[in-house]
């Protein structure tokens, strides 16, 4: 196991390594004529960026100062999304490079004036001799020019069209990924987006038709995203007006101590059935245990493996995967075992994979998180070859599964192609 972990490190860092470089070398080396301050500069921004993102990253994993970690997470954490689209550009400039060349070719080299030579006009000089006179003899060294003939082309200096090229192509690929992370940390800084959602449930009773149940995953307080966002998602979660919250997960990266006070908005959670929460696998990086009490002291209702029985339909939670390595994993058999199956019921669950059993044991509804819906595309695509279900309602035999593509980020705040959202799902009884 431990030689598995330190080739599939040493792989993770060779791709790093040889990425940067490549980046480096298409918008450093071949924009820049020579050594010079220019090109240092652009070096030492692609030897800083990658320390800095690793340096946030065992940061937090390890616990550091949280002033430490806040310091690190945002200049590591940006690079980290940064560095991603500078890559995708670059490679798609690729493509764009031999098109611009020959364009170029048919035209002259960008800042090149052709400078004619001065022309020989021959003079009117004095009648051929006659014939048999032998030629003067000429200066040494000094061959006989054709009269009437014009001297080469001279070209002014000019920078390479190669060089042109390289700073068109390099500029565009750096503003575009510039301008993607911008636009992408803008949309997870604003707060989440509501989304609606309505899910028939054949075993929900009549009056339980219109029942409305605010998903919220995925909200990874920590060093970047902070109270001030807790209290954006609160107020978001809010103004929908709830029947119930439910809180699948992923709450925070880091510790009670530090994220305590970041956490405190989530008491303003309010709904006429309550706030439930269930763990998801980062709070078993951040203290699992102690982040149960504290939730509980904030108003939240953990379900560890447990069903709570509501007046019209079970609602039920079970642990993340992730508690297994503390001897806390899903239970479903203690959530779900015992339960009245002629009553419909909703599972809380973080992992979208812990649909299967959840099909066992005749759940009508799972509502889950983690995926981020990719977060960064095409983070989507690694997100599909993991989950049964990257984001949005999907339907395994009888039991149906929501997945939400959560309210905050991990990592680099910032989302592409997989916006943040507060689903509000609204349950419809097949017998209204």
């Amino acid at each position: 196991m431990i030689v598995a972990l330190v080739l599939a490190a040493s792989a993770a860092l060779a791709v790093l390594v040889l990425g940067h470089w490549y980046v480096w070398r298409r918008l450093v080396r071949d924009t820049t004529l020579g050594p010079g301050p220019a090109r240092r500069a652009g070096t030492a921004v692609f030897v800083a960026g990658p320390l800095l993102m690793l340096t946030a990253l065992v940061a937090e994993r390890s616990g550091a100062p949280f002033w430490l970690q806040r310091t690190l997470a945002w200049p590591g954490f940006l690079w980290m999304a940064l560095s991603l689209y500078l890559l995708l550009a670059v490679v798609a400039g690729e493509a764009v490079r031999p098109l611009l060349r020959r364009f170029l070719a048919r035209r002259p080299a960008p800042g090149a004036t052709a400078v004619p030579a001065p022309r020989t006009v021959p003079a009117q000089g004095p009648p051929p001799p006659p014939p048999g006179t032998p030629e003067p003899p000429r200066e040494p060294g000094r061959a006989r020019e054709p009269e009437g003939t014009a001297g080469p082309e001279r070209t002014a200096p000019a920078p390479s069209r190669r060089l042109f090229v390289s700073r068109v192509v390099g500029g565009a690929a750096a503003a575009a990924a510039v301008g993607t992370v911008g636009q992408g940390t803008y949309g997870v800084l604003r707060g989440p987006r509501v989304k609606r959602v309505t899910v028939p449930l054949a075993r929900l009773p009549r009056a339980a038709h219109g029942f409305r149940i605010a998903v919220v995953s995925d909200i990874h307080l920590g060093p970047v995203l902070g109270r001030s966002f807790a209290q954006r998602v609160v107020d978001t979660v809010n103004a929908t007006q709830p029947d119930l919250i439910a809180v699948v997960g992923d709450l925070v990266d880091g510790s009670v101590k530090d994220l305590g006070p970041a956490a405190a908005p989530l008491a303003g959670l309010t709904a006429r059935h309550g706030a439930y929460f269930v763990t998801g696998n980062h709070e078993y990086f951040s203290g699992a245990a102690q982040w149960v009490a504290e939730v509980r002291t904030l108003g939240l209702h953990p379900l560890e493996n447990a069903l709570t029985e509501l007046p019209h339909f079970d609602l039920a939670g079970v642990n993340d995967l992730q508690g297994e390595s503390e001897g806390q994993g899903p239970d479903f058999g203690r959530a779900l075992g015992d339960r009245d199956r002629a009553r419909a019921c909703v599972l809380l669950a973080h992992q979208p994979v812990q649909i299967h059993e959840a099909v066992r044991y005749g759940v009508d509804l799972q509502l889950s998180g983690h995926t981020h819906g990719g977060q960064l595309w095409p983070g989507n695509l690694v997100a599909a070859a993991a989950n049964p279900t990257v984001a949005g309602l999907e339907r395994y035999g009888d039991t149906q599964l929501y997945v939400s593509r959560g309210a905050g980020a991990w990592g680099p705040p910032t989302r592409v192609g997989a916006p943040s959202d507060v689903t509000v799902v609204e349950l419809a009884s097949a017998h209204a």
